[in-house]
């Protein structure tokens, strides 16, 4: 670590990791900023037309997935590529679904689409959300372990470092709605290509920097022969999968395979729940755990539940909240309407303005012996989320009554949220990593991305009934948005109630 070349009391690399990342999620947020509005658009408008129920399927079904493939991206990158090549793999494959989607309209461009929703629309579309979905599982785990790579154990300045890193991603999110969302006016493919085209921004600078980070990151050498025919037979393995996966994304983009999402997504957010609760039950009881190991992954079972409640309500963020956005909202600003996609600018400033006061609130109580257990902070987390959804109730009495509602129901609403999610997302991750057995450690860590995945699909899939789409929808946004209030913060008094049997009980020293 000594020989690294340091800028500003960091190595260098982080540089080049920060970039990296801050254009990989401006692309992931300027294409999110834009995908269900796309999707819900009409023909006419350049949209796919589809409906809000299915809408907020496929929303849930990409962002789902974006947090499941993380776990195979993983692994791939331990036991094939090594983390740096799959940073650069990844990069290449997001990019790819990017100008994927933005086929039709090149096509357009030069005269060959006709007017109207074609095969080509969809089947680009689906195709290049795959691509997306795949690259970011290989792109998003490995760049973050490459950071944490760049410090020797125990670096007083690896916290600082991911510090500067995280904010990376939140200028990243900040600015691509803004920009992708003033060219998705003009056409929205085009907002789409930019998205792509500040991926591969972020490829040349990753690829012309990638030297300062040395060795880190690289493909450990076999260690006998045993492991090196190991590889040879993953590579194998690999390429007949991959084989088989472009076979199918051919077949999706020729219009072969039918997709009906909203039947996708009913059924996995079942089949997510089962396995990751039957993996949970296996681990207890067959992984040879100490019974504090085993009690302790019970709390992980029910952080998971807890989780995936928070983000089905906070990703909706993307989806029902930005529905309401361009349906409900008053955008007028002397006589310029604002995009509905720069909405979602607001969560990333939120946090960059934020993230140092929470962090500065939970040491300063911690000095005083008064800072809130885990469970507690959660439940403050679920709380503040009922509260924003309170909030969008009233806003939606407006909608329901005729009238446009103000901007800032939404930005009250997108400030409770953040508040939220700084109560929640550090502290369950970090809570995590304490619980978990050291055996079970990186597959306890892969349980909280699935609740967060859960959570994803969850919300796509309450975003096609909570959108007020018909006249008799508006008329019922009022009551769904109660719904969320009353099934969020009933949730948080439930926590509340079991907090202390939760920490005294199954967590024991770890707070």
């Amino acid at each position: 670590m000594s020989e690294q070349k340091m800028i500003w009391g960091h190595p260098r690399g982080l540089a080049t990791l920060f970039f990296t990342e801050m254009w990989e999620r401006f692309s992931y947020y300027g294409m999110r900023a834009l995908l269900i509005l796309f999707m819900s658009a009409a023909v006419a408008d350049g949209g796919l037309g589809f409906d809000d129920q299915t809408s907020g399927a496929i929303y849930g079904l990409y962002t789902m997935g974006v947090y499941l493939l993380a776990l195979p991206g993983g692994w791939l990158a331990d036991r094939l590529f090594g983390l740096k090549k799959s940073v650069w793999y990844g990069g290449i494959i997001i990019a790819l679904g990017h100008f994927t989607m933005g086929i039709p309209g090149i096509a357009e461009l030069f005269g060959f689409h006709s007017d109207g929703v074609t095969a080509l629309d969809t089947n680009s579309f689906f195709l290049g959300l795959i691509l997306v979905v795949i690259g970011t599982g290989l792109l998003k785990p490995n760049v973050s372990a490459l950071v944490g790579g760049l410090y020797a154990p125990g670096d007083a300045k690896r916290d600082a470092g991911f510090s500067i890193f995280y904010m990376g991603i939140n200028i990243g999110g900040f600015l691509a709605p803004i920009l992708t969302g003033t060219l998705a006016e003009t056409n929205w493919h085009l907002g789409f290509g930019l998205a792509g085209f500040g991926m591969v921004l972020g490829l040349i600078q990753y690829k012309m920097t990638a030297g300062y980070l040395g060795e880190i990151g690289d493909l450990e050498p076999a260690k006998d022969a045993v492991e090196e025919e190991g590889r040879k037979r993953l590579k194998k393995g690999t390429s007949i999968a991959v084989a088989i996966i472009a076979f199918v994304l051919v077949l999706l983009f020729m219009g072969v395979i039918p997709i009906d999402a909203f039947a996708i997504a009913s059924y996995s957010k079942y089949i997510i729940a089962i396995v990751a609760f039957s993996y949970l039950g296996y681990v207890i009881l067959f992984g040879g755990l100490t019974p504090s190991e085993q009690k302790k992954v019970i709390a992980i079972g029910i952080v998971f539940i807890f989780s995936a409640l928070f983000w089905s309500g906070f990703e909706q963020a993307g989806s029902t909240l930005n529905l309401f956005a361009e349906r409900f909202t008053d955008r007028s600003i002397f006589g310029w309407e604002m995009p509905a996609s720069y909405f979602q600018s607001v969560n990333s400033l939120f946090i960059i303005i934020f993230a140092p006061l929470f962090g500065a609130l939970w040491i300063w109580l911690a000095k005083r012996n008064l800072e809130p257990t885990s469970p507690l902070k959660f439940s403050f987390g679920l709380i503040l989320l009922g509260l924003g959804f309170l909030t969008m109730y009233f806003a939606a009495k407006i909608a329901a009554s005729g009238d446009l509602a103000a901007p800032s129901w939404l930005l009250i609403t997108y400030m409770l949220h953040t508040w939220g999610e700084l109560s929640l997302s550090p502290v369950g991750l970090s809570l995590t990593t304490k619980l978990a057995p050291k055996k079970f450690y990186s597959q306890m860590m892969g349980i909280w991305f699935i609740s967060v995945a859960l959570g994803n699909l969850i919300a796509g899939l309450i975003a096609g009934e909570a959108s007020g789409e018909d006249a008799e929808g508006i008329q019922q946004m009022p009551d769904q948005y109660m719904l969320i209030v009353m099934t969020t913060i009933g949730g948080a008094v439930v926590l509340l109630l079991i907090s202390k049997l939760i920490q005294k009980k199954l967590m024991g020293e770890v707070r």
